[in-house]
């Protein structure tokens, strides 16, 4: 520090407050102080940095989802906030194993991180990781404690946003066919979208629902019970992007036209499946990477203001992204 100070003219205090962001600077002088360091090749020393203030400047990231469809775009949302405060994120894979995580939480509190961000790929209630010295955030799977912060999309009101769309584009004989009912996630959407059926003064087709699992195989499945069973029906609401795509094959290969003669409509915004099904699929899109964005912003604002995290559930709201599988009838 004190030879870019010196080539640059300045203190070190001066060079300190430049390379850290931080203190009134003048642009000029700013610049003239990384211009001296990037010359003589010179980086802060973040151990340093991080044994003055107490902080590794490092933040874990626990997840249940070897598969990566959920922690992959939620990881993308946390490493946005995380990148504007300089903070790394550390990626800790369970795989649904209670004693492996508790194994990479001890290495995480071992490596002094600042805080963890826990993730998976189901919205069901899970265990606390437990009584941690370091702020704690659930996004996306719930914690079961109320002392936690959770935080996850909403989907009840994604599944009305669905269900909105396709009584707005005159579709009046919906059906609805999605994953095990044991699913947090399932029953949400089973409910938001019976719920807006109901303030329609209709509901679904056959008065039921069609339980299954989150598969195209499912919905394969599904669309031949539902066109087997005689009823008539011009819309789908699916749990699924997936299950939405199973049901597209069979309704394509029935002779059924897709907006057509049904409309059909997932959930997800998966878009290896959204927009590789035939046609391409309206569907609801959860907002994951805000979910970790939002996460990650609330841990910082925890690690900066002193540890506490205020508790509680904090439901966003999901979004409609239209592609060519809706249409009036």
């Amino acid at each position: 520090m004190t030879d870019v100070a010196a080539l640059a003219g300045v203190s070190a205090g001066t060079v300190s407050k430049a390379m850290n962001g931080r203190g009134q600077l003048r642009d000029a002088t700013r610049q003239r102080v990384l211009d001296a360091a990037r010359e003589l090749g010179f980086q802060p020393n973040a151990l340093a940095r991080g044994l003055l203030e107490g902080r590794t400047y490092t933040v874990g990231v626990l997840t249940t989802d070897t598969f990566g469809r959920f922690t992959l775009p939620i990881m993308l949302g946390v490493e946005d906030a995380l990148g504007a405060g300089e903070i790394l994120a550390l990626l800790c894979d369970g795989r649904g194993d209670r004693l492996r995580e508790q194994h990479y939480v001890r290495t995480l509190l071992s490596r002094r991180v600042d805080g963890i961000v826990v993730t998976g790929r189901r919205r069901d209630p899970r265990a606390p990781i437990g009584n941690l010295p370091i702020p704690v955030v659930y996004v996306y799977a719930l914690s079961e404690s109320p002392d936690d912060l959770s935080i996850t999309c909403n989907d009840a009101q994604g599944a009305e946003l669905a269900v909105a769309h396709l009584l707005r584009t005159r579709r009046s004989r919906i059906a609805h066919v999605t994953g095990p009912e044991r699913h947090l996630s399932a029953r949400l959407r089973e409910s938001g979208a019976r719920r807006a059926l109901a303030e329609a003064g209709t509901g679904f087709v056959g008065g039921g629902v069609l339980w299954g699992d989150w598969s195209e195989a499912w919905g394969r499945g599904a669309a031949q019970i539902l066109l087997r069973s005689g009823e008539e029906f011009d819309a789908v609401f699916c749990g699924s992007d997936q299950i939405a795509r199973g049901v597209a094959d069979t309704l394509r290969e029935s002779g059924r036209r897709v907006p057509e003669d049904v409309s059909l409509i997932g959930f997800d915004n998966w878009d290896v499946m959204a927009e590789a099904c035939r046609p391409p699929l309206t569907t609801i899109e959860p907002n994951l990477t805000e979910l970790g964005r939002v996460a990650a912003a609330k841990l910082l604002e925890a690690i900066e203001g002193g540890g506490h995290l205020e508790p509680g559930r904090l439901l966003l709201p999901c979004d409609l992204v239209i592609r060519e599988s809706t249409g009036a009838a």
